[in-house]
């Protein structure tokens, strides 16, 4: 794969449903090329990526929560004001980390909002 062939020092993924779904081939590939891997979901460190630094999803399915519950409610969807998620999380796999031979800085784990070990 071309991947290997390359010098490629890391990776970064973004938020994309194809690789959500991919997120077990991804994270392998990454895995068995030594490479480390920034990623925009927080699924794929939890399948074993290096990290994850993205909005969140439970606060942006709040916000959805809240406008569903006021449309429901009789409030015009027009006159609702228009909300991101400004909450992020930044998921930190200690295991993948030490697998790949990298000594993650205090400064970083501190900074962790989850260290998965």
């Amino acid at each position: 794969m071309a991947i290997g062939k390359q010098q490629i020092g890391a990776l970064l993924v973004s938020a994309d449903p194809l690789f959500l779904n991919e997120r077990d081939k991804l994270v392998a590939l990454t895995a068995r090329h030594v490479l480390p891997a920034i990623y925009a979901d927080r699924e794929l460190a939890e399948a074993g990526g290096l990290m994850s630094y993205g909005a969140s999803r439970t606060e942006a399915y709040r916000i959805a929560g809240n406008y569903v519950g006021r449309i429901l409610k009789g409030e015009n969807p027009g006159n609702l004001p228009i909300q991101q998620s400004t909450k992020t999380e930044f998921v930190l796999n200690l295991k993948t980390a030490k697998s790949q031979g990298l000594v993650v800085p205090p400064s970083i784990l501190a900074s962790a909002d989850e260290v998965i070990e």
